[in-house]
């Protein structure tokens, strides 16, 4: 009998069905605790047999609360079809199946978005609108499901039925809007719309401080959409003024600030300067596990060659009594025939050692890299690790090179390491003094706001 019912159920007939009751009248309640994973009305909702679901559910209303194996319910399952007329049948029956969620924390109208179907999101709505408000995993609402799924018509529904300016605000873990999915998404249509018929919130900033029109200057593709463009440059100039006089003056709206084709200039570029130092952060961030990789190599080989060095131990004692050169086993051989190379040995050594063990410490710690200052540290460090590597290499080849050869390899490694010391020095010096440069230039443009504040409030009393 449980075969032929759910046979019944796939093909919708209502007529075995019935026969099935006369039969046995309870089979509808055993069929809950059968070791089947779904019941039959998830077979007839699933495949949109209505007329079986209404039979179902005229006897058993409580099946339509019943979850399968994915804590699925009828309802998801005939919303994700598209099946309306099922829809609102079980609606009818029990529309608190709309807060009902799945092992992914999705109820019945996130499936609705996710598959397009805009007839049922539209029934449900209206059945229970606060279901909508429901959050999925990593703080997503359904307006960030409709943006992910670029569904645009679903997102203008859920806006005009849902008038609510905090939830078209919302914003995932992520700290991301829905404007800011769409930027990032280049969804044209989507921006047009969230910016001229809702309440979002343009400048609401990420969790990493871009907001939304700072994601539109950074996207790098050309974009016909002039109002967009021309809100992010009055954008700019608000914020510029704000910036400068905010406590100076009282704040300035954008329609009381005319054009200032020099302000925006200057901003232009500093965005500029944003967008080239972000990439040389983005590089850094890709480069971060090779350099993990690399510092690891050469903390290796500099432990290696601290513990065991070059030449190797004595393998004997010799006491000093009984020979001109004196030795105990265990102890290093270059450290006993060549004591000040040993002791530059080590010194580098130890040196690109610790150097090493810091590039991972600094890369591990989680510092703010996206600082000038940390970078700037990190690059001396790694400047210093291949350093000591190199001129550790130039000390061991050196010492044990026989006297007669000796001439020739100190003008080969000299040469070398002077080469080599000049061009880490230059590039030493020429961040350095990039460092300085920048860090004074942000100082400079401290001390210039109260004036540029005063121009700006006098050009609004010129208005």
């Amino acid at each position: 009998m449980e075969r032929r019912l759910y046979k019944a159920a796939a093909e919708g007939d209502v007529t075995s069905l019935l026969d099935l009751l006369n039969d046995d009248p309870l089979i509808l309640d055993r069929c809950i605790v059968w070791s089947y994973n779904e019941t039959p009305l998830h077979v007839a909702a699933m495949l949109g047999h209505e007329k079986f679901v209404d039979e179902i559910l005229d006897r058993r209303p409580e099946l339509a609360g019943e979850l399968d194996s994915q804590k699925l319910s009828p309802l998801h399952l005939a919303t994700a079809k598209g099946y309306l007329g099922v829809v609102k049948k079980l609606l009818s029956v029990n529309a608190d199946m709309c807060y009902t969620r799945d092992k992914y924390g999705r109820n019945p109208l996130h499936i609705a978005v996710a598959k397009g179907r805009i007839n049922v999101l539209k029934e449900m709505v209206q059945q229970s609108p606060d279901a909508a408000r429901h959050k999925m995993e990593h703080g997503e609402t359904i307006l960030h499901l409709c943006v992910k799924h670029n569904n645009l018509e679903a997102l203008k529904l859920l806006v005009e039925t849902i008038q609510d300016n905090e939830f078209v605000n919302s914003k995932n873990d992520d700290g991301d809007t829905i404007l800011h999915l769409a930027v990032a998404d280049k969804q044209t249509e989507t921006i047009n719309f969230l910016m001229s018929c809702t309440t979002i919130e343009v400048d609401s900033p990420k969790w990493n401080g871009l907001a939304a029109c700072d994601l539109l200057s950074q996207s790098g593709k050309p974009w016909q959409m002039d109002n967009i463009n021309n809100f992010c440059e009055a954008r700019m100039r608000s914020t510029n003024v704000n910036a400068l006089s905010r406590s100076e003056i009282e704040p300035i709206t954008m329609r009381a600030l005319p054009p200032n084709d020099q302000t925006i200039a200057l901003l232009k570029k500093r965005k500029g300067w944003k967008k080239n130092y972000k990439k040389q952060y983005d590089w850094l961030e890709r480069k971060k596990s090779a350099l993990m990789v690399v510092a690891s190599l050469t903390a290796t080989m500099a432990f290696q060659v601290g513990v065991n060095p070059p030449g190797g131990f004595w393998q004997d004692t010799t006491p000093g009594d009984n020979s001109t050169n004196p030795h105990s086993a265990g102890f290093s051989i270059m450290a006993d025939n060549f004591p000040v190379g040993y002791s530059r040995f080590l010194a580098v050594n130890t040196l690109g050692f610790l150097a090493s063990l810091s590039i991972i410490l600094l890369l591990m710690s989680g510092l703010p890299l996206r600082h000038r200052l940390f970078m700037w540290i990190l690059m001396v460090i790694i400047w210093i690790a291949i350093t000591s590597i190199a001129i550790a290499y130039g000390i061991s080849v050196a010492v044990f090179t026989p006297s007669h050869e000796k001439y020739s390899i100190y003008m080969i490694i000299g040469f070398g390491i002077l080469v080599w010391v000049g061009l880490m020095a230059l590039l030493l010096v020429g961040h350095t003094i990039r460092l300085i440069y920048k860090t004074i230039r942000g100082i400079w443009k401290i001390f210039p706001r109260k004036r540029s504040a005063s121009m700006v409030m006098h050009q609004d009393n010129l208005l």
